[in-house]
């Protein structure tokens, strides 16, 4: 429920604009109505996809099929309420024609209490489904999550509090204990034949890879190292496994640049001793610290024995092949730009990838093959294009596409090439598209020799002085686009940004160091986050370039921006309430000297007897919490209780903290939501309060 901090006259304000189309332009509600898709996989036996569709916070799982030139496509799930139940994890079962999937829980954190965000008398689980592809009701499985699926759909092995559990994939099926004890077991991998499965143990400073034969019921373990092998990969006849080595991390403080470290390592194991080798290593300096792309498998093991990789040996997140048996690696995507998501063809012929190659701020597909061959371009132009499934025969591609103005949908490459809408008339006929802005990428002045980037959202009605905000966004390694983005928690904040430019606010949306995008150097710049904060130049620099503006007020200046973005939120009302007339600060950081076990990157315990007095200083002095004396300008805080990502205790103190300092804030706390909220009704209520907020302190 909405906090009783803000006013009745808040309250009748917020639900009035959720469902009415505001007097200059569409309303919140209309623009919250984009479908959002997500979850994309393709069938490895037949010319199929699937994908999860959510509408509104009902989510539900959508299939497309080859018909002729074209695909058909219908819901093979009816879920009709608002309940926060999320839903993901799909993958087909071959010779069943069912598809598997997971439902409730928080995937983030799947192994803590499942999240009641609907308040339900009896909490909900997180169970594995399965549902038959030519229809009929979905089946419950077992209590669980990441389902793998065996290459003859003979049984699907999933993970329940850290342990693995195999169940064959019908109605009524008991499952069956296989592993337990091991430490946080974890990303099963089948051999080809099916008969055996590797798997990974985490075991808080270093990890381990498993191989559970079906045949005994045994478990024998890779040669161990003291480091983190994570990634099996299998090798197309079963008997070799490649995975990666990554060196156990030294405790520190917080988030901060990390450009260079101890190399990491490919090696490849002989499944029948279960010894390595080594036929990879990490330069020096750049590209020793490996930084994976945004799929689920990090490495490829294509035809001619070579394994395809990612690595920013060259600064930028490129794919590299090389030898099975060792020898130099090759760069297949060359240029200044990073591969985000790749996609393995079934046939091991080569990669789908979707990159920034030739425009940082969007996302196009390419096909790479691993024999040296230039990449393909697949797509291009002004839209987005990302998250690539490849179809059974090795040559469709089903992908994810948005424009400025309409939202992430899936497509095909059809046939013949041209590609396909699997779903025509999932965006609402009453979905205010004709009406959103065409955001421009902007280039701002580099403040301390670091140059940010950012797209400008102008209003479509009225002259002179416009009140203008600033977002920031989450992660920090993020990248906001000019277009509808591809996670759910940023094409919500786009959605925003496009109703407060509709309201007459200038918006930009500030991708700052620390983001994806742009490099590693820019990734990995000095003194991010608690070791100092230089982010904020970059804050500072979207500021200066606001308060330049012909059409900007520079007195009406605000912030808004969820977790790291509420972070920067919040440090800039702290240190310059002279600037920033205002802000909303989502479920933000704000004490890293604190917090900063929450946020090392590493699952290496943190000793506070090993840091440095100096790194707490500086942690203490990049906080807000540090600055509060400074804070003269009112804020909005809103945060969901039951958060996994950032304490909810971050935003406690700091309001605590702020009260005592008689600043003008106002609350609005979530009941049971987690960070990223999973009802729809949370969202419309974070961001109603959010648009009234601002109007009531900017727009006048």
């Amino acid at each position: 429920m909405l906090d009783s901090r803000l006013t009745v006259p808040a309250l009748l304000a917020i639900g009035a604009w959720l469902a009415a189309p505001a007097a200059d332009g569409f309303s919140l509600e209309s623009v919250m109505r984009a479908p959002l898709a997500s979850n994309l996989v393709a069938d490895p036996v037949a010319q199929r996809f699937a994908w999860v569709e959510r509408r509104e916070g009902r989510r539900n799982v959508w299939l497309a099929v080859a018909r002729g030139t074209g695909f058909e496509s219908h819901a093979l799930t009816r879920y009709d309420e608002d309940d926060g139940q999320d839903l993901g994890e799909l993958a087909f079962v071959p010779r069943h024609d069912a598809l598997v999937y997971v439902r409730g829980g928080d995937f983030e954190a799947p192994d803590r209490p499942y999240p009641n965000p609907a308040h339900l008398a009896l909490p909900p689980e997180q169970d594995l489904w399965l549902v038959p592809l030519a229809g009929g009701a979905p089946a419950r499985l077992a209590e669980g999550h990441a389902p793998a699926v065996a290459p003859d759909g003979s049984r699907i092995v999933f993970v329940r509090k850290g342990g693995l559990f195999s169940i064959a994939p019908r109605a009524g099926a008991r499952p069956e204990e296989l592993v337990r004890g091991l430490g946080n077991l974890s990303a099963v991998h089948f051999a080809p034949d099916g008969q055996s499965f590797a798997f990974v143990s985490l075991r808080g400073d270093h990890a381990l890879i498993g191989l559970y034969r079906f045949a005994d019921h045994s478990v024998r373990w890779l040669e161990a190292a003291y480091g983190f092998d994570v990634e099996p990969c299998f090798s197309s006849d079963g008997a070799s496994l490649a995975f990666l080595r990554l060196p156990g991390a030294a405790d520190e403080v917080g988030i901060g640049p990390h450009r260079s470290g101890v190399p990491w390592s490919i090696r490849v194991a002989n499944v029948a001793t279960g010894t390595s080798r080594e036929v990879y290593r990490a330069p020096a300096g750049r590209g020793s610290v490996f930084h994976p792309h945004s799929s689920d498998g990090q490495l490829y093991w294509v035809a001619g024995d070579r394994i395809v990789f990612p690595s920013e040996a060259d600064g930028w997140l490129h794919l590299y092949a090389v030898a099975a048996t060792g020898g130099p690696a090759r760069l297949l995507t060359p240029g200044e730009f990073e591969v985000e998501y790749a996609a393995l063809a079934p046939d091991r012929s080569g990669v789908v990838y979707a990159a920034n190659a030739g425009d940082l701020e969007r996302r196009h597909l390419w096909r790479v093959a691993p024999d040296g061959e230039p990449p393909v371009a697949l797509t291009h132009g002004d839209g987005i294009e990302t998250l690539p499934a490849v179809g059974a025969d090795s040559r469709t591609v089903a992908y994810f596409g948005a424009t400025a103005r309409l939202p992430m949908r899936a497509f095909a490459s059809g046939p013949a090439g041209a590609p396909v809408e699997l779903h025509p008339g999932s965006v609402p006929a009453d979905f205010p598209a004709s009406e959103l802005v065409v955001p421009t990428p902007v280039v701002l002045a580099a403040r301390d020799g670091v140059t940010a980037h950012g797209q400008l959202f102008l209003p479509t009605a009225g002259s002179g002085r416009h009140p203008a905000v600033i977002f920031m966004h989450g992660g920090p390694i993020r990248q906001m686009l000019p277009g509808w983005h591809y996670m759910d928690y940023y094409a919500f904040a786009y959605a925003l940004n496009q109703y407060l430019a509709s309201r007459g606010y200038v918006v930009l949306a500030l991708n700052y160091r620390g983001g994806i995008g742009y490099g590693l150097d820019f990734r990995e710049a000095d003194h991010l986050g608690s070791t100092g904060a230089s982010e904020y130049q970059d804050v500072l620099a979207a500021a200066d370039f606001l308060r330049a503006r012909a059409d900007v007020d520079r007195a009406r200046l605000g912030l808004w921006g969820g977790s790291y973005g509420g972070y920067l939120t919040a440090l800039g009302l702290a240190r310059n309430s002279d600037l920033f007339a205002a802000g909303v600060d989502v479920h933000g950081v704000h004490d890293w000297y604190h917090d900063d076990l929450a946020l090392v990157r590493s699952n290496v315990p943190f000793y506070d007897r090993d840091v440095p007095a100096a790194a707490l200083e500086t942690a203490w002095r990049a906080s807000p919490m540090s600055s509060v004396a400074g804070w003269r300008s009112p804020a909005l805080f809103i945060h969901g209780d039951d958060d996994r990502n950032v304490h909810f205790s971050e935003t406690t103190r700091l309001v605590g903290a702020l009260h005592e300092r008689g600043v003008d804030i106002e609350e609005l706390v979530l009941p049971d939501e987690i960070h990223d909220f999973l009802r729809h009704e949370s969202w419309l209520r974070v961001y109603g309060a959010t648009s009234d907020f601002l109007d009531r302190r900017l727009r006048r």
